[in-house]
């Protein structure tokens, strides 16, 4: 059997780890690549350094940042993403109390506090409130921050902050089947916005995983996975 080319998509201060259970689950069936969201500051350039290194045709996942990023991609280059999957993401434009938050982090990182950042404002809203004391996720998480660094931050957070909207008409206009992937407890991506990405894609799936927060993979890589595997081979 061909193995599926499959490109994976991490989300704000991510890395491959966010996708490392998906990865060994995966592999019998896909050719797996984690693409690098770290050196540019717009989205429409993270999409486009993205096909640029990515093969003819593939299928394509991505988590919070990275789904923005794929939905981008896919605007860019529908012809060339057999199918998609959007877990954890935020459809719509940045609000205005977001963009402050934003601009503090980055502020943050400038003042030398950027670990800061993870510690202190993320990691109570990226998991489910019950993981709080799992220090070997909490480890991760942190791991994955350190490995970006507060310069690949700040070119995260700016290109979050003028990212562009996600029209009805955009959304229409993508034909793949598409997986739409949600933990019950996302606290930064609700479910009305899964619902208007499964509602406003012809050919979307949505699939909730129960307790769990906005980090599906690792919160939840067992059952992610197996979403995954569905989609992959639906």
């Amino acid at each position: 059997m061909t193995k599926e080319r499959l490109i994976f998509l991490p989300g704000t201060l991510c890395n491959e780890l966010l996708w490392t259970e998906q990865i060994d689950q995966l592999s019998d069936i896909a050719e797996i690549h984690v693409g690098d969201l770290t050196n540019d500051d717009s989205i429409q350039e993270m999409a486009k350094s993205i096909l640029e290194e990515a093969p003819e045709k593939f299928s394509l996942a991505g988590l919070s940042m990275g789904g923005i990023v794929a939905l981008e991609l896919i605007h860019q280059a529908p012809e060339r993403v057999k199918k998609l999957a959007l877990l954890d993401t935020n459809p719509h434009p940045p609000k205005s109390e977001q963009i402050k938050g934003w601009n503090q982090f980055i502020q943050m990182a400038k003042d030398g506090k950027y670990m800061d950042v993870t510690d202190q404002y993320l990691l109570p809203s990226l998991i489910h409130p019950e993981r709080h004391k799992d220090l070997k996720l909490i480890h991760t998480i942190r791991q994955m921050a350190e490995d970006v660094g507060p310069e690949a931050m700040i070119r995260q957070m700016k290109a979050l902050m003028s990212r562009p909207d996600v029209l009805k008409q955009h959304l229409h206009q993508i034909k793949c089947p598409t997986l739409v992937l949600l933990g019950r407890q996302d606290a930064l991506c609700s479910l009305e916005m899964h619902e208007y990405l499964n509602s406003n894609i012809a050919n979307a799936m949505l699939t909730i995983i129960e307790d769990c927060g906005h980090l599906s993979t690792l919160e939840k890589p067992a059952e992610t996975a197996s979403a995954l595997r569905n989609w992959l081979l639906c």
